[in-house]
């Protein structure tokens, strides 16, 4: 057998020592001197460490591999553990998913077989806005409405879909731009719900009607966007509304309800142009700044369209700057006292 000792030094095996006293002697001094120059041999950095003595309770102070010494305890000098932040919690921004079961991949070793358990939707504490409602919401293809059309946080994209109707949209839908389809009829239901709606965009589409109800629940609702279509008349709109466009429709005078405009008191853009209004629909509401009437089929208008004059009131109407009624066979000439409360005059024929 042979014997490894801390120094590294493998000693001769101790097979026959000689018997007699002399040559014993002799050989142990032999055995001395080979030691001690053994000893001054190592390298001085192995020494310093053999003279340190391990401290109790440390299992591994010190690892030799070839000609690279590793203290663990240098670790520290290597690795700082303090600049690690706590893991993240993404579970807020973790959409609500319904998940009847799901199986995950089976992982086979030779050593092992793992089979991953079945997940039920009760096990599942999943949170978020709009994921269930994506997988609910179903198109008129037959695809859930974010399969069909481009969700983006909050605003859906459905334009050139090939739409025939409002597809059912998730509950915090804020923008939906659905141009360019074929969508003919608005129902009542189509936005129902939708309490964070701000913005709806159906240029371009074949709508010809539109329910009365439609757009009267959408508390947040601002932007309604219904150019290029055939509408003939207009629904009852949120008093919240800001910006109206129903350009290029087939819009009637007697398709506007008396004062629907009043009541609407952020209302600031109303673009009414291209269609076939004979009057001008009034009364308007003081917060208005941008009223395009051209291209219609605009006669005359009242002395009150535009200046209150009941009770020798000349309200000025500061904020209206920008009228259009060019394209109309009104002569403007004919009504002065229509207009002398507005800071600029209206844009048409004065011959």
């Amino acid at each position: 057998m042979h014997r490894m000792y801390g120094n590294g030094i493998q000693p001769f095996p101790f097979l026959f020592l000689p018997q007699n006293p002399m040559r014993l002697l002799a050989f142990l001094s032999l055995l001395a001197l080979v030691l001690h120059e053994a000893g001054t041999a190592s390298l001085p950095g192995e020494r310093k460490r053999e003279e340190q003595s391990p401290t109790e309770g440390d299992t591994y102070p010190f690892l030799h591999m070839g000609n690279y010494a590793l203290n663990l305890e240098d670790y520290s000098e290597v690795i700082d553990l303090s600049s690690y932040e706590e893991p993240a919690d993404y579970g807020d921004q973790i959409s609500e998913a319904k998940v009847d079961r799901v199986t995950l991949p089976t992982r086979t070793s030779s050593s092992q077989s793992i089979m991953a358990p079945k997940i039920s939707s009760s096990n599942l504490t999943m949170t978020g806005p709009t994921t269930s409602d994506l997988l609910n919401s179903q198109s008129s293809h037959g695809l859930p409405t974010c399969l069909v059309c481009v969700c983006l946080g909050s605003s859906v994209y459905c334009d050139d879909a090939d739409l025939e109707n409002i597809p059912p949209l998730p509950r915090m839908t804020t923008y939906l731009y659905a141009r360019f389809n074929h969508i003919s009829h608005i129902q009542a239901r189509d936005f129902k719900g939708l309490t964070k709606l701000k913005r709806i965009d159906l240029s371009s589409n074949s709508i010809s009607s539109i329910h009365n109800d439609a757009f009267c629940l959408l508390p947040a609702l601002q932007d309604l966007i219904l150019p290029e279509n055939q509408l003939a008349a207009l629904p009852v709109l949120p008093s919240g509304i800001e910006f109206l466009d129903v350009r290029l429709n087939r819009l009637q005078s007697s398709g506007i309800q008396p004062e629907a405009f009043v009541a609407l008191e952020k209302l600031q853009f109303l673009y009414l142009a291209d269609n076939l209004l004979d009057s001008i629909p009034g009364p308007l509401p003081l917060s208005l700044r941008s009223l395009h009437l051209q291209n219609n089929m605009i006669k005359t208008m009242e002395r009150d369209t535009f200046c209150d004059t009941r009770e020798h009131r000349h309200e000025h109407r500061r904020q209206l700057e920008d009228i259009r009624l060019d394209g109309n066979p009104i002569n403007l000439s004919l009504f002065p006292e229509a207009y002398f409360c507005l800071p600029r005059l209206p844009v048409g024929r004065f011959t």
